[in-house]
């Protein structure tokens, strides 16, 4: 395949990455110096939800590193080898893991949308554990089919 086929798609992630960076390294700690000085008892919710949403990005970066692999396992043309298998399987426990994450503050993102915004509030999180579970559900077929087309190559490489 060419070299340049996947450039899009690295340029994408590479976006991706530096708008979370910045997320967790800018936007969080200013929302929760900002709250800390405005509203006291929000501030209990609040936490734990920053911190789980900062615990979230550990598994979405490695995610996010493993889809890099894939790319560059295309690129080299070993796209049906068993490392593209394995980088498709840690993608998924990766998006179960940003789900579960979520699903865990899910509760505290109640507690806080009864303070502020409820339909907001909600929705994002609940969109956040929806989107993970489906590039999970997508990552899982996936490793399937490449798993079974390895095997249908390989026998195919057998016969004579």
């Amino acid at each position: 395949m060419k070299y340049g086929s996947t450039f899009l798609m690295k340029l994408v992630i590479i976006f991706i990455s530096l708008g979370v960076l910045a997320l967790c390294c800018v936007a969080f700690p200013a929302l929760a110096i900002d709250v800390a000085k405005t509203e006291a008892a929000i501030v209990k919710i609040l936490y734990p939800i920053l911190i789980g949403m900062s615990l979230a990005a550990i598994p979405f970066f490695i995610a996010l590193f493993h889809t890099w692999k894939l790319l560059r396992y295309i690129d080299n043309g070993s796209a049906f080898s068993t490392l593209s298998v394995i980088a498709l399987k840690k993608i998924k426990y990766c998006a179960f893991g940003v789900a579960g994450i979520y699903a865990v503050t899910f509760p505290f993102f109640y507690s806080l949308a009864q303070h502020v915004d409820p339909p907001g509030l909600m929705g994002i999180c609940v969109f956040i554990i929806g989107a993970a579970l489906v590039i999970a559900t997508f990552a899982a077929v996936l490793q399937r089919l490449l798993q079974e087309a390895i095997a249908i190559k390989t026998e195919n490489d057998l016969t004579v």
